[in-house]
């Protein structure tokens, strides 16, 4: 009885998509040279030392972190915004626990009634959507189709595609914001790992006026912080101001440790450009490989990853590569305009990449 009066308030979650990826996974690892795991975007270079130290330095943490984060975090934000994002007039930042949950609980916070987000993407953003019993209105880039929403979600350069948006682009979605008054934000956690196209920030194109702006951005992959869970928000100060007192009665605070080392990392480009140099040689050293037996690549100008199709079901795309050894995460994973094509991310080793790269041209006929 319980269970039957609260089922009709609550929708069903997708099923987890890496569930669906397993059986691959398993003939992908008979293979006698084992598994190179493509599949999903977790780095596997090292965290740079200098950030380790200041983690290991403040280790000793007996007392709680603030929700807003440290006065020196809260600058080390700001100057890195005003420097990468081109961000101007009033604006206010916001650690968070890593970029996943600020996207699955967006929509809850701000008690949003109806949530856009790309017709491929990320598959977060519906579910944060769904965990606040929003409508889910995916849509196509050009935000002059858009329909009425409370909250849009914005992805350049995109998880999966790669794809960067334009200058036009980023504004129209700005003018679509303030025409219905309604909360545009972008996420750009790899807005530092342009290769063939300078990504830039949404804030840059504001004008100077971030009413109901937002900007998410990540340390995950520019500095090798997944497992920290690093991130943080910019833009409107009244809706980070209402996002971080939700966040202070939830108690969601960043571990000081923590805090500490995003500081001293958003004070440093260099490891972020050797970071970027790395990816952008993988995806150059496995384009041509996939190129040779058949796949085009599709945008994939930034980021971490390959998008990739032959024409053919994305399942059967997996299938192939999984008989090679080599694990890709099907585009369905990312909506039904995805079918067709697989998600092959460049955070595997250098030796891993060119291991792949031989399995894969060993398959061509001669």
């Amino acid at each position: 009885m319980i269970m039957s009066m609260f089922s009709p308030l609550r929708k069903k979650l997708p099923d987890f998509p890496w569930d669906a990826l397993a059986p691959y996974g398993v003939k992908a690892r008979a293979h006698p040279d084992g598994i190179i795991d493509l599949s999903q975007g977790t780095p596997v270079d090292p965290t740079p030392e200098f950030i380790q130290k200041v983690l290991a330095d403040n280790s000793n943490s007996p007392s709680y972190p603030t929700t807003a984060g440290t006065p020196e975090l809260q600058e080390a934000i700001r100057t890195w915004a005003r420097k990468h994002l081109a961000v101007t007039g009033d604006f206010d930042v916001l650690p968070v626990i890593g970029s996943k949950e600020l996207v699955a609980w967006l929509p809850t916070f701000l008690q949003s009634q109806s949530v856009i987000y790309p017709k491929v993407a990320y598959p977060t953003y519906l579910v944060g959507a769904m965990l606040a019993q929003s409508e889910e209105i995916p849509v196509d880039i050009d935000a002059d189709t858009w329909p009425y929403a409370d909250l849009a979600w914005v992805n350049s350069p995109s998880n999966p595609t790669g794809r960067v948006h334009t200058e036009s682009e980023l504004r129209a979605i700005i003018q679509w914001a303030r025409r219905h008054d309604s909360v545009a934000i972008s996420d750009e956690c790899y807005l530092e790992f342009g290769d063939t196209t300078t990504p830039t920030s949404m804030l840059a194109y504001a004008d100077g006026n971030n009413k109901n702006l937002l900007a998410l951005h990540s340390l995950s992959k520019r500095s090798s912080l997944a497992g920290y869970r690093a991130a943080f928000l910019v833009g409107d100060p009244e809706l980070i101001a209402q996002i971080r007192e939700l966040r202070k009665h939830a108690g969601m605070m960043v571990a000081l440790p923590v805090q500490k080392a995003m500081t001293i990392a958003l004070g440093d480009d260099d490891h972020v450009e050797l970071q970027r140099n790395r990816y952008n040689a993988r995806r150059a050293t496995l384009r041509p490989a996939l190129e040779a037996v058949g796949f085009t690549i599709d945008e994939s100008v930034a980021g971490l990853y390959l998008w990739c199709t032959r024409g053919e079901d994305a399942w059967q795309s997996v299938d192939w590569l999984a008989g090679l050894g080599i694990l890709a995460t099907p585009g369905s994973f990312y909506g039904p305009d995805g079918s067709h094509h697989i998600r092959i991310a460049m955070t595997a080793t250098d030796n891993a990449i060119a291991d792949a790269c031989a399995r894969i041209l060993a398959t061509r006929v001669e």
